[in-house]
């Protein structure tokens, strides 16, 4: 997955102005993070499509509400954040997903033998992962994937920081537990 950082020169105050440009240029840039976190939340091409859709129209209805230009990335995750929430609580789903282990990945070009087992690999831990609650895999995603601050995911996902570390401390273990589970 994309990392999303915060760049120096986000073209907000002319998104603020209506610049269609500027619009242009932030959806350039968050498009494709924003749709690989919304989708691992949501599990659903089509509703994980829409979610960032919408995400995108409710930052241009409310950048007024924006305070500092600089946060405009982890605002825009809230925002899609809130929609996947939302999406959630209209599909009561039975389970929800984990966090991502580490994962070293070499320098050299792998082979073919070696990419299927990177792939099979990748399946396995995304499996575990979608085995964890919403809120968890929400904070593990955002932290090792999007590498947001835990202050950043606190705003994020609109709980305290000491929630946001609770619940990494938790999916982690989660994780882990069904890691191993697996190796068993």
């Amino acid at each position: 997955m994309p990392v999303v950082t915060e760049e120096l020169q986000l073209p907000v105050r002319e998104a603020r102005a209506g610049e269609p440009a500027a619009w242009e240029a932030l959806l350039a840039r968050y498009r494709l993070p924003l749709y690989a976190y919304v989708y691992e939340l949501v599990h659903q091409e089509q509703p994980s499509l829409d979610i960032v859709q919408e995400s995108f129209i409710n930052a241009a209805r409310h950048i007024s509400t924006l305070q500092r230009d600089e946060k405009f990335g982890s605002w825009l995750f809230n925002i899609a954040h809130q929609k996947c929430l939302q999406h959630w609580r209209k599909q009561r789903p039975a389970e929800m997903p984990i966090d991502p282990a580490d994962e070293v990945i070499p320098d050299l070009e792998p082979g073919p033998q070696e990419l299927l087992i990177r792939r099979e690999q990748e399946d396995a831990f995304m499996k575990r992962l979608d085995q964890l609650a919403l809120p968890h895999r929400a904070v593990l995603l955002l932290h090792f994937i999007e590498e947001f601050s835990l202050e950043e995911i606190a705003r994020i996902t609109e709980t305290p920081i000491g929630t946001v570390k609770s619940r990494l401390h938790y999916a982690r273990k989660a994780l882990k537990k069904l890691l191993e589970e697996n190796e068993a």
